[in-house]
């Protein structure tokens, strides 16, 4: 069984069966009726027809980002292992925690936007790492706060180099 947040307020107990297709939905058997072309679905459900789109998957934070008749949803989902863990008192335990950026490329760093103790936002640009005669934008992971840039503009690194640690 799965619990479904659509935009932070709507709730929606589902538990579908191997295919999907049918199941449960808060106790109601559902079935749906999918035909999937070019990674956009349409969908019959109770006689109503929606063009659904994944626009967006954030796998840890098992979030996804759906256009259903262009209209776009966040879709939060918790399965029974994050209703016991939350009801542990260990909500976000299975969540790994990120301590550092490491360089996934060797290139040449060509600027660096943040310094120890800068807070940053998840997605927020750090370093410009040129690679292959391309600049690569190494983005923060998280929200957080910079505990170490471990390298200097101008120089060149290998693959798995430290380039920032966190708090």
């Amino acid at each position: 069984m799965y619990h479904a947040t659509v935009n932070n307020s709507s709730k929606w107990d589902v538990e579908p069966d191997a295919s999907g297709f049918t199941g449960k939905l808060n106790g109601e058997n559902y079935q749906l009726d999918v035909v999937e072309e070019n990674g956009r679905y349409h969908i019959l459900y109770n006689n109503e027809s929606y063009n659904v789109e994944v626009v967006e998957i954030k796998k840890a934070e098992k979030q996804m980002i759906i256009r259903v008749n262009n209209n776009l949803h966040t879709v939060q989902l918790k399965d029974r292992l994050d209703d016991l863990l939350k009801s542990l008192g260990m909500e976000g335990a299975g969540q790994a925690k990120v301590r550092e950026i490491k360089a996934p490329m060797p290139g040449m760093v060509l600027n660096i936007m943040v310094e120890a103790g800068a807070v940053v936002a998840k997605d927020q640009a750090l370093i410009i790492l040129e690679a292959m005669k391309m600049e690569n934008v190494i983005k923060s992971p998280i929200d957080g706060t910079v505990k170490r840039v471990g390298v200097n503009q101008g120089v060149a690194v290998e693959k798995n180099t430290i380039l920032i640690e966190f708090e």
